[in-house]
């Protein structure tokens, strides 16, 4: 017996990480755990992850699912970039993520991550005539119709196949802009929501290669008066969804010292295009938090200061955000600050 598994590892592109990936055929029992997968290797020259001399890099499984576009007893594996000497690699930013994850897990902190993507067919979004430009935005959010509305048949297809992979997928809705989607991911763990949010990107972007279109993290992908895409980050621990407190103190402490600086300038290439102060965005360089305000740095919601507990929401980060990254960061500023207070 055979079955086929999909290699998936983030490679070395600056400002932006790609994807990569790359079929291995397997014989014996289908995987169910990534214990069940071996290590294997790939040409780091040719991903911006090592030079020609030296090229041999190494990725270790560390989250299997089924494959729900083959099928079967295939599988996709995402895994993360190693060193011959197995030390991580620079551009392995999960390696980061995991030590900060088990320091704080005591704390139960949990994401849901929204998001936000622009389909293109060629050179234009999906939707915008030739040679022109469509009506204002507004109307195409959550649309219906094909007036306003480009794109649905990918996006039905790309829930359906993050199901079957038994992602953690928890919505999806049409944005402001023609060709513009949105899907989210969580609430679950630092992880969790991280490891599921690449494959998921990597399933949104080989479902649309079946209907002959490109789907782009570009958090601005049409210059002009329209809105930008980001990754709004839901976040949680215990005590915030315990008590307001905690709620408050996290809001404080994102916007402490150069805490505000440091995320944003790890928070996506190009935000500055983005985070203009217009479109439901705060000042790239203000900090700012607000119950119900979409113009604030950091979102409140109204049921949550309604109930005393609940989330915030960094409204920062970038569609193109590395979720290792965002989650590292807002984890370890969040929770350092909830443990100094002790409200944990």
């Amino acid at each position: 017996m055979t079955f086929k598994a999909e290699y998936i590892w983030i490679d070395g592109t600056e400002p932006t990480a790609k994807l990569r990936s790359k079929t291995k055929i397997m014989a014996g029992s289908p995987a169910q755990d990534v214990a069940d997968l071996p290590i294997w290797g790939f040409d780091g020259s040719s991903t911006n992850q090592a030079e020609g001399h030296a090229s041999d890099r190494v990725l270790k499984p560390v989250f299997v699912c089924p494959d729900p576009i083959r099928g079967g007893d295939d599988v996709l594996v995402l895994c993360e970039v190693f060193h011959i000497d197995m030390t991580p690699h620079e551009s392995n930013t999960r390696a980061s993520l995991r030590p900060v994850a088990e320091q704080f897990a005591g704390q139960e902190p949990i994401f849901g991550i929204e998001q936000e993507y622009t389909f293109f067919d060629g050179h234009r979004p999906l939707g915008f005539p030739e040679g022109g430009f469509p009506a204002a935005q507004g109307g195409y959010y959550c649309g219906v119709g094909s007036d306003e509305i480009f794109g649905r048949e990918i996006v039905e297809k790309h829930l359906d196949n993050c199901l079957k992979a038994g992602l953690a997928i928890s919505g999806i809705n049409a944005e402001v802009m023609p060709g513009q989607w949105e899907f989210q991911v969580g609430p679950v763990s630092p992880l969790e929501v991280s490891d599921h949010l690449w494959v998921a990107r990597w399933l949104l972007y080989r479902t649309a290669e079946d209907f002959g279109v490109s789907a782009t993290l570009d958090p601005k992908p049409v210059k002009g008066d329209w809105n930008g895409a980001g990754a709004h980050t839901n976040f949680s621990t215990k005590a915030m969804r315990e008590g307001y407190d905690a709620i408050i103190t996290a809001c404080e402490s994102l916007g402490e010292g150069s805490k505000p600086m440091d995320h944003v300038k790890n928070y996506g290439a190009g935000i500055d295009d983005r985070l203009t102060g217009l479109h439901e965005t705060a000042p790239w360089n203000e900090y700012s938090y607000g119950v119900s305000n979409r113009g604030a740095s950091v979102r409140i919601p109204w049921q949550v200061e309604q109930d005393r507990k609940g989330y915030i929401e960094d409204r920062r980060p970038n569609a193109n955000v590395d979720p290792y990254v965002v989650t590292r960061l807002i984890v370890d500023t969040c929770c350092t600050a909830l443990e100094k207070a002790g409200e944990v």
